[in-house]
């Protein structure tokens, strides 16, 4: 939860990390570096393609050095990515990594903004990602930041001269903000934006470069730098008690499901960036030279800037509430700024730091976590003033509802309590990520309402206004409704106030896989968000399927319950793959959502509704052994997958790894990136090639190489060696070369229909060097590029064999890709041709 802004951050960080929803309480120091950035009219927009692109040494310094308001534009959410710390992928993914970058924005100082581009993926080339993402649509998105943000200086990460030579969403980003510099300010690109904003022009465009786009330090070093203006970003700052670097190092260690938790930098730290567009600095340290930053940069702005300055100057440390009277007389001018860009800016800035140092505590808070349209909920509205200043609580106005309090003075640390009975509209949205709430397309999220674009998440369904009378002038300032509770073990906490559907129903597996005929029966899970409710859940399902019942009725008394009813699915008599959804019929609506929690101490708590369906895969599968040892790496679903068709899976905590621990498995499973995050493996892995070697079956997935550390030479029994080779077009040919290789022929025979329908890529980190006694299995290439076989190797090593596979398995089976079950099928079953069973279907 964000308050006063976010622009009290740095040094209260490490008391907050625990606490991400809490408000912020402010120090003289906190306060006195607000003012600096209050008195600095100039902003920065950074631009690239993920989370976790930003060079938060520049956006920390431009803020907290340069004073500078600064932006960071992230055309994803970074939904393509994989998640180091749960089971969240893809949409679910994105909301994750949208609120971890707004927590490194509460770090750096900086603030967030987001296009309606989808993360759909690795790509090789910018054509490919601009076609995939719409290239129009993602433009106007840059154009329409850039015309609200009005940033007098952009930086682009990337470079937009060199496609192919980084990820294509990398480059795409720069070339859309290259474009996009001289669009913002053309009323013929995008007018319909023109009703809301209005054309603006930035005065430069830079490259961050370095020497790592230079290829060494030597290429950089010769380079030609008269277009590059250098900084050095590894300033101390001695009012917040750290260093820039050390504030970049926290920002970007907020990117926890990434994996990028780092240790702290200090020192000397330079940042190059070339200019692309607009006119060189003559001072090259300074990104605004010859930009007005100063309150004269606007009518009626010199009057402000001599009481404001004033107060920077002679700040008092110890009494800072001795300048509640000049702030108040600027906040007066203020508001007869006609350049509602900067006068919006500046007053809710200049609003936090009059409430900062009146030391003014506001919060409208509940007892619960969530409520549903139609009904009342009690708000407690606090108000305390811990200062001698003269301050009055006028009213309050809650979504437009006055709640008739009468005019209360607010004497020095005297609370102000009243309970406030509100109604929740029948009307009003129920809570969930804005981007999610339509259906949009592989490249592109469906935003209907445009004034939602850009924005990080969407806008809290209730505010309190508090109307605040200090030294008789009328200052109103807004907080959000939230929750607040406390754990036994975490102390005090803070999370959004939702609006939810009366009930939600969800199935327990996103995949159900029918090996043969036989119906199964069918959880379906309805949760109560309210008392007392009842009503119907319908099944839908799709052609050839068949249902035993078309209602069930259910009935809940208290809210946070649930009930699961049963229906008994019928598949068809050949394979199919299909889908089906709940209908809660209740109180004359219907409802199609499920609601999902993400919930971590160093983000907010989200709550997304999502579509609540199943798919159904009618598939003739076979298979061999029963028990299967899964070693969990980064985090997947592989092992529910493979309990869907019959596998009896155990998961291996890696300390008790032993000799003799692993000889009842028919196979062992190393889940993805298990040698990258399990530093266990380093003493363990001894026994996973001892048990190869006497007759098991070890399957690992893909590793990154980079990160595994020296404590293996090597993860397989042969020379292996991992490389960046992927394929990411999921549509790519495959070619079976080891046409007499078991893994395509037992139990189940593999065809190259078997790779149709795979999702978001064909794998990834493919080996490109290894020993003779591995054989690989299968080809194929993207476009244009040459073909790679490492995807799957196997070998065998003493009497068992081992299985290296770069295949994303860990995004086909939770989808319920029917090829891809079948090949995982077959490696499990390496060996084992002398047993083979129908495989049977969990239900």
């Amino acid at each position: 939860m964000r308050y006063l802004l976010g622009l009290f951050t740095c040094s209260l960080f490490v008391l907050s990390t625990l606490k991400a929803q809490s408000p912020k309480n402010s120090s003289a120091t906190d306060i006195y570096h607000a003012i600096e950035k209050l008195n600095f009219l100039g902003s920065a927009l950074y631009i690239a393609a993920h989370p976790d692109d930003e060079n938060t040494r520049l956006i920390s310094y431009l803020s907290n050095n340069v004073k500078a308001r600064t932006g960071y534009l992230s055309l994803t959410r970074g939904d393509g990515g994989q998640n180091l710390i749960g089971p969240e992928l893809r949409e679910l993914l994105g909301v994750l990594r949208t609120q971890e970058l707004l927590a490194a924005r509460r770090v750096d100082g900086g603030e967030q903004f987001f296009s309606r581009a989808n993360d759909f993926g690795y790509s090789k080339q910018p054509g490919e990602t601009l076609e995939i993402w719409n290239k129009e649509a993602i433009l106007s998105d840059v154009v329409r930041t850039i015309r609200k943000f009005k940033p007098d200086v952009i930086i682009n990460r990337f470079d937009h001269r060199t496609p192919g030579t980084t990820h294509g969403h990398h480059t795409s980003s720069a070339m859309l903000s290259f474009e996009a510099f001289d669009l913002a300010n053309n009323a013929s690109a995008f007018p319909e934006q023109l009703s809301s904003t209005n054309t603006w022009q930035p005065k430069r465009l830079f490259f961050n470069t370095s020497w790592w786009f230079y290829g060494s330090e030597e290429k950089f070093k010769a380079a030609d730098k008269s277009k590059m203006l250098h900084m050095d970003v590894g300033t101390y700052y001695p009012m917040l008690g750290m260093s820039n670097n050390e504030i970049a190092s926290l920002a970007s260690s907020q990117h926890l499901c990434q994996g990028f938790g780092r240790l702290s930098s200090r020192g000397t730290a330079d940042e190059y960036v070339e200019l692309l567009k607009g006119s060189l600095p003559n001072d090259k340290s300074n990104l605004f030279d010859g930009i007005d930053t100063s309150w004269s940069r606007i009518d009626g702005g010199k009057a402000i800037g001599d009481i404001l300055y004033d107060v920077q100057e002679n700040f008092n440390f110890k009494n800072p509430t001795v300048h509640i009277t000049n702030l108040l007389k600027a906040y007066q001018l203020l508001q007869n700024v006609s350049d509602e860009h900067w006068k919006n800016l500046k007053t809710a800035e200049l609003t936090a730091i009059i409430t900062a140092i009146s030391g003014l505590h506001l919060e409208a808070i509940t007892k619960i976590p969530f409520s549903n349209p139609g009904l009342n909920v009690d708000v407690q509205i606090q108000a305390l003033n811990r200062s001698d200043i003269t301050i009055e609580l006028k009213s309050v106005y809650l979504n437009e509802q006055n709640t008739t309090i009468e005019s209360s003075a607010l004497n020095n640390n005297e609370l102000f309590e009243k309970k406030i009975d509100v109604h929740i509209p029948s009307t009003t949205n129920f809570t969930s990520p804005y981007w999610l709430m339509e259906k949009g397309t592989l490249g592109t999220y469906s935003v209907s309402n445009t004034d939602l674009i850009g924005k990080p998440e969407t806008p809290r369904a209730f505010n309190a206004i508090f109307n605040i009378s200090i030294n008789g002038i009328s200052v109103p300032i807004t907080k959000p409704i939230v929750y607040k509770y406390a754990k036994p073990d975490k102390g005090e906490l803070y999370q959004p106030f939702e609006v939810v559907p009366e009930a939600t129903a969800s199935f327990t597996d996103k995949v159900l896989i029918f090996a043969d005929a036989l119906p199964k029966r069918i959880p379906v899970t309805i949760k109560a968000h309210k008392d007392n409710i009842s009503g119907t859940v319908d099944l839908i399902f799709g052609k050839g399927w068949q249902v035993d019942k078309k209602s069930q009725p259910f009935s809940i008394v208290k809210k946070g319950d649930e009930q699961t009813v049963y229906f008994t699915l019928s598949p068809p008599a050949t394979e199919n793959e299909s889908s089906i959804s709940p209908i809660i019929k209740l109180n004359g609506k219907e409802i199609t959502k499920e609601l999902v929690t993400i919930a971590y101490d160093h983000v907010p708590t989200q709550t997304i509704l999502l579509p609540s369906e199943t798919k159904v895969v009618r598939l003739n599968i076979q298979k061999a052994g029963e028990n299967i040892g899964y070693i969990m790496g980064a985090g997947d679903e592989v092992p529910t997958s493979l309990e869907q068709i019959g596998y009896n899976v155990q998961l291996i905590d890696p300390t008790t790894i032993t000799k003799e621990s692993l000889k009842k498995y028919d196979a062992v499973v190393l889940g993805i990136r298990a040698y990258n995050v399990v530093e266990e493996l380093k003493f363990k892995q001894k026994f996973i090639l001892e048990y190869a070697k006497n007759g098991g079956t070890v399957i690992v997935q893909y590793n990154t190489a980079s990160r595994w550390g020296a404590q293996f030479e090597n993860i397989a029994p042969y020379a292996l060696e991992i490389s960046r080779d992927r394929v990411t077009n999921e549509n790519s040919e495959v070619k079976i070369i080891a046409k007499d290789n078991s893994l395509v022929h037992f139990p189940n025979e593999i065809s190259h229909s078997d790779f149709d329908g795979w999702v978001q890529e064909r794998g990834l980190y493919f080996p490109n060097k290894w020993s003779a006694e591995f054989t690989p299995v299968l080809e194929m290439h993207d476009d244009g590029e040459e073909s790679t076989k490492g995807s799957l190797l196997i070998a065998p090593y003493g009497k068992g064999n081992y299985i290296y596979t770069g295949l994303s398995f860990f995004r086909e089976l939770p989808v319920g890709v029917p090829g891809a079950y079948k090949l995982f099928s077959n490696m499990l079953s390496v060996g084992k041709n002398k047993v083979v069973t129908k495989a049977k279907i969990k239900g």
